[in-house]
């Protein structure tokens, strides 16, 4: 039996009848890119397999808090929620903010998907019930995202999304350690822009932007789950895995910076600083982390900044590549996708810090 085929709800294809006509942001949410969020798919037995005992305090303490359902009521419009007219953004403002709506989404979503599968394929009551409440809260997230767009009549299909993207397989170690990662940047990003737009509300060109704060709350709170998961086999957090917890760390430190560098009229609209934005978010994110890897990156190394503007500058060059075509357009992009590899390398040999695990795992998102 094969223990990590795609999602049943992936695989349901529509039988008969032909292909629902799709919209142009439920077309770019399918698409799969290097720098596009991804659906993901494990090994759902070993998941199953989980055992929190040596975590019991701080697990049944963060359940209880999930169980509470403190956003309950929050993913909710109310008389904060001004009504703008997209079309009147400047046209660059309005293509970035919708693609940044886009990808939030397909995060989310992905985050709901896979937690939701784990939930119905599994026998583990404590890891169902950890899946079933993360499932709760990505939905919301992603339906909020979503009736946002639906506002303006650019709604996601968001299950056509679920069947059409494409799934790749991590083992669940690569997803313990890709997720988390994924819910404390992500957290990091959402405090970092809510608390700038409560000193400049002026900038907030958005209402969705009023929500922030207690959505990041759930981010946070999802992370700190994944870092009991790892707490709870400390073979996940020693050894050769060490290597894997930086590469991880590297990947989606320059991919956010990658990706945040292709919005500039996002930023500047926000007036944020986008290099600066970025490092903000990673030193904060690197804060965070220390509850559980034994190691964080050396941000202030000189060659950090020069190997994430590098990959930046090589990935606007694969995009000319690409915009260009034929045999010429391939053979660059082959080309700058190897240089892009040969840096990332270069950004891997950066030595590390060390850092001590502490006793106790669980942190409130206080910044």
């Amino acid at each position: 039996m094969n223990k990590h085929v795609e999602p049943d709800l992936a695989r349901s294809k529509a039988a008969a009848g032909a292909q629902p006509a799709i919209n142009d942001t439920t077309k770019t949410a399918v698409e799969s890119t290097m720098l596009n969020p991804r659906f993901y798919t494990t090994d759902f037995d070993e998941m199953d397999r989980l055992d929190v005992s040596g975590v019991r305090e701080e697990w049944d303490e963060l359940i209880a808090e999930m169980r509470s359902d403190p956003n309950k009521g929050h993913f909710k419009r109310n008389a904060d929620w001004d009504q703008i007219d997209i079309d009147a953004l400047p046209d660059e403002l309005r293509r970035e903010f919708i693609d940044f709506l886009v990808s939030s989404l397909t995060a989310e979503f992905s985050g709901c998907v896979l937690y939701k599968e784990m939930k119905r394929r599994g026998t583990n009551k404590e890891i169902c019930e950890l899946f079933g409440l993360m499932s709760r809260d990505e939905s919301r997230h992603a339906g909020f995202i979503n009736d946002a767009l639906k506002e303006f009549n650019i709604g996601v299909n968001m299950g056509f999304l679920a069947k059409a993207k494409k799934y790749t397989y991590f083992r669940p170690k690569f997803i313990y350690y890709a997720t988390y990662l994924s819910e404390k940047i992500g957290y990091a990003r959402y405090i970092t822009i809510y608390r700038h737009l409560q000193k400049n509300p002026d900038k907030r060109f958005h209402p969705i932007f009023k929500w922030f704060e207690e959505w990041c709350n759930d981010e946070f709170r999802h992370g700190e789950a994944f870092s009991l998961i790892m707490r709870s086999d400390p073979k996940l957090l020693s050894g050769a895995n060490v290597y894997w917890i930086k590469f991880f760390l590297l990947a989606v430190f320059s991919t956010m910076y990658v990706r945040d560098h292709a919005r500039p009229a996002f930023h500047k609209a926000l007036d944020i600083g986008i290099e600066d934005y970025d490092m903000k978010v990673f030193r904060l994110t690197s804060e965070i982390t220390k509850q559980v890897f034994p190691i964080t990156l050396d941000l202030d190394h000189p060659g950090f900044i020069a190997c994430v503007r590098k990959l930046n500058r090589i990935n606007d060059q694969v995009n000319a590549a690409e915009e260009r075509g034929g045999i010429s357009g391939k053979i660059a992009k082959a080309f700058h996708m190897g240089r892009a590899g040969l840096t990332f390398a270069r950004l891997y040999m950066i030595p590390t810090k060390s850092n001590a695990i502490p006793v106790k795992s669980r942190l409130q998102p206080v910044w």
